[in-house]
């Protein structure tokens, strides 16, 4: 099996875009490490470099 898993999440905060608050461009960023994502800074931090290469 699987020896971890990542998730990261980005998302737009509508209610905030749209609603009273008007914040335009209001992004919500979350994540979840398990396994050897977790456990492994080397790891998690090649994961999270491809992440950034990506945007």
């Amino acid at each position: 099996g699987a020896l971890g898993v990542a998730v990261v999440v980005e998302a737009k905060h509508l209610c905030m875009m749209m609603r009273g608050v008007e914040k335009q461009n209001s992004m919500m960023t979350t994540s979840c490490m398990r396994g050897v994502f977790r456990t492994c800074t080397r790891t998690r931090a090649e994961f999270l470099s491809l992440l950034s290469a990506g945007r």
